[in-house]
């Protein structure tokens, strides 16, 4: 199992760090396929999240793709807001839990296949920065914290349809998903039975995915590909959370 494990987490963790959102929200399920109990799943995932998503910054704060103006304050109103979700979700029954999270995939979904920014301007007003950063960050702090994806997926459809380019929008999203990864493991891992030789195990595996995936996105492959392949994944795990909980 945890060879397998590590393999699924190596694959899914390089895919997913090309659009810089991490792996949590697939690794979820995929954990629960294994026998992994819903919170210690969160928990696992979300850690995860923060190593993959800092190694993979390292790559995109040294390409210059982080936006920081947007950045900063989407980072400190996640970090406030995603032990909101957390304690939210622990109220919650498992099935409505796992429900909100198939509508979560397939929203993220459809807004990577069908939506069509704006072009966005070279210099925006820095008030309009500071609106976009801090309504974005609040709402991914709290949906990932509610359910344990970290808040990637809500992040880089948010950017990329207020006309930011897909890899800066991705870039800016890691940087933000660190944190609000960070803070919803910690508030997860309060209710949760850690696995160590699972974690260790998908740890180190997540590494290598990071690296690989940062590199893919950066050196690559096109934007257009990016969203193809983040909303065809969405939509698969989707069906199978869906097809599980009928």
């Amino acid at each position: 199992m945890l060879i397998l494990a590590a393999l699924i987490t190596f694959a899914l963790t390089t895919l997913l760090t090309l659009a810089g959102v991490g792996a949590a929200f697939i690794l979820i399920p995929v954990f629960l396929a294994f026998g992994v109990e819903l919170h210690t799943a969160m928990a696992t995932a979300l850690l995860l999240n923060a190593i993959a998503m800092s190694i993979a910054s390292v790559t995109f704060i040294r390409k210059r793709l982080v936006e920081w103006r947007l950045v900063l304050p989407m980072l400190v109103l996640a970090i406030i807001t995603s032990p909101l979700g957390v304690q939210v979700g622990h109220g919650l029954d498992r099935s409505l839990l796992l429900w909100l999270f198939v509508v979560f995939l397939l929203f993220a979904a459809s807004m990577m296949l069908f939506y069509r920014p704006r072009h966005r301007a070279e210099k925006v007003p820095a008030a309009q920065e500071l609106a976009l950063g801090l309504s974005v960050g609040s709402l991914a702090g709290f949906v990932g914290g509610l359910l344990g994806v970290g808040g990637g997926n809500i992040i880089v459809p948010a950017l990329v349809s207020a006309g930011l380019e897909p890899k800066r929008a991705a870039a800016s999203a890691s940087f933000v998903v660190i944190f609000a990864s960070l803070s919803g493991f910690l508030a997860h891992v309060q209710v949760a039975q850690i696995d160590t030789a699972l974690l260790a195990t998908t740890a180190v595996m997540t590494a290598g995915g990071a690296v690989l995936g940062a590199w893919l996105a950066t050196e690559k492959l096109r934007a257009e590909q990016l969203k193809r392949i983040i909303a065809l994944v969405l939509i698969l795990v989707a069906i199978k959370t869906a097809i599980d909980l009928w």
